[in-house]
């Protein structure tokens, strides 16, 4: 356990009453020998934890000298590279507050967040220049001050290399992340300083058994709630070591990952694992330096379970967790799992399943989950009313639906309304029904979930014509072609089915469940 810091046997830690948490996961390991240990590993670099400490120093300082404050807000819109580490934990270290979104995402949607954030500073690795220059220029004067990661660097080149940590309350904010709404706006969660201490200790340590000597390689990228513990917070935490890779997860280029850097825990998301697993059927593969692989995003179908241990020889781990959760709160571990199901609550996690007036089910019942858990989010920016749905007398409303099956495992069944889940992200139907309405030649759109071959979830779509005569596979090609050039390339439809209309409710309301039927 981090000198100073202890997890009573309720599972609750105990920080000091002034604290920042850059100080265990990053100034620590000096003191405890390990300036010379390797703290993260790319194709291009690789950084010691004396090499970072001073990077998060010279960061935290050259962000005080660009003018930011305490409690000032970072939009850090940064690929999986040691940079992201310097500027989270940086600006964690001065007092400042990260926000790094997802990179998938189009000028709209970081325009809506630079605003909604009402950041300081904006900082972003040149390849997304062509997304956030122009949200900046939608902005006009509203526009913050932005910095390339690159034009960063040389102001973190010339800042001075010691820092005195910015002390809080354990409580206080610390990180926002930003997830999806129903109405595809996205919402801030807003995370306190101990958040990232639970996730890595309770679920990091104390369910994967996470130690010193793992090497960690997260395919989730770093903007995930998922994939910041995976890559990040869960060897910081004890002194392991980091690989990033900034490419695409394709089969390919993680299989090489994996060949070149032999991690010892690898994570990924079923959609991952399907294509990961057929391109094993052309050239099988061992992975002999694999202890564990671990999955979550969405539910990770049995049969994929099945397929990955005979073709690898090692076990995928699946679980839930979330934004707002931070990490996975219920889990599958190397000495108790169960395929087809998210496995057991992690230690430090209170979990009930209800029904709609509020009151637990009984076990086999479905119902929605709720969970309770020192890790939660505190608030949604800017969005009263949403917060007070999803966050109620200290437990989370998950919006998802859940049974539990005599033996303790739960087992998935579902979203509570209609979001979807593509590839581990939250994709709303009604951004991508939008962008459909926008071909002159649609009236309406509607947007299910729909499994795949590989028993995965995907959007499809089911439209109505303005002509039903213009029904075309040429039309249905460039409905796809829109959606992929006006949304982030996740969301767009893998089919589309054409109807001469749309079940709805009196008042007009698409009644999506007849379509999902």
């Amino acid at each position: 356990m981090v000198q100073g810091i202890d997890f009573g046997p309720d599972h609750k830690v105990r920080l000091p009453a002034r604290f920042n948490v850059a100080v265990p996961f990053i100034d620590r390991h000096l003191g405890e020998g390990r300036g010379t240990k390797v703290a993260i590993r790319t194709a291009q670099e690789t950084v010691t934890y004396a090499q970072l400490a001073e990077r998060v120093n010279r960061t935290g300082n050259a962000l005080l000298a660009l003018g930011l404050k305490p409690r000032d807000r970072l939009l850090m819109v940064v690929k999986d590279c040691p940079a992201f580490f310097h500027l989270f934990w940086g600006a964690i270290k001065a007092g400042i507050v990260p926000v790094p979104p997802n990179t998938l995402l189009r000028a709209p949607d970081y325009a809506y967040m630079i605003d909604d954030s009402g950041c300081g500073l904006v900082v972003y690795s040149s390849e997304f220049a062509g997304e956030i220059e122009p949200a900046l220029r939608q902005l006009a004067d509203k526009a913050p001050r932005a910095l390339t990661v690159d034009s960063f660097l040389a102001e973190m080149a010339t800042a001075a290399p010691s820092l005195a940590p910015h002390l809080a309350d354990p409580g206080d904010d610390c990180f926002w992340l930003y997830s999806s709404g129903s109405t595809g706006r996205p919402k801030g969660a807003v995370h306190a300083q101990r958040d990232m201490v639970v996730t890595s200790e309770l679920y990091g340590v104390r369910v994967l058994g996470v130690t010193e000597s793992d090497v960690c390689y997260s395919a989730a990228k770093l903007f995930f709630a998922y994939g910041l513990g995976n890559g990040m917070t869960f060897p910081l935490w004890v002194g392991g070591t980091a690989v990033l890779d900034e490419r695409r997860p394709t089969p390919d280029a993680t299989f090489e990952t994996i060949e070149t850097f032999q991690p010892t825990i690898f994570y990924g998301v079923p959609t991952l694992y399907a294509a990961q697993l057929a391109a094993l059927d052309a050239k099988p593969r061992r992975f002999p330096s694999l202890r564990a692989c671990v999955s979550a995003g969405e539910a990770l179908p049995a049969d994929m379970f099945r397929r990955w241990k005979d073709k690898t020889g090692t076990v995928i781990l699946d679980g839930i967790g979330s934004t707002e959760a931070l990490h996975i709160f219920i889990g599958n571990r190397l000495d108790d799992f169960r395929a087809g199901t998210s496995g057991k609550p992690v230690p430090g996690y209170e979990v009930k399943i209800v029904d709609e007036a509020g009151k637990p089910v009984a076990k086999g019942e479905s119902g929605r989950l709720w969970i309770r858990a020192e890790s939660t989010a505190k608030y949604y920016w800017n969005k009263p009313e949403k917060t007070a749905e999803t966050m109620v007398e200290g437990w989370l409303n998950t919006g998802d639906t859940y049974r539990q099956d005599e033996d303790g495992y739960f087992i998935y069944e579902g979203r509570s309304d209609d979001m979807l889940k593509v590839g581990g992200i939250w994709c709303s139907p009604v951004e991508i029904e939008g962008c459909l309405i926008g071909h002159p030649a649609v009236l309406e759109a509607a947007v299910v979930g729909h499994a795949d071959s590989d028993s995965l979830i995907k959007p499809k779509a089911i439209v109505v014509l303005k002509q039903a005569g213009e029904a075309s596979a040429t039309l249905t090609d460039e409905l796809m072609v829109l959606c992929k050039k006006t949304l982030a390339p996740y969301k767009y439809p893998r089919w589309v089915e054409y109807v001469p209309e749309l079940p709805k409710t009196a008042t007009g309301k698409i009644q999506r469940f007849k379509l999902r039927a």
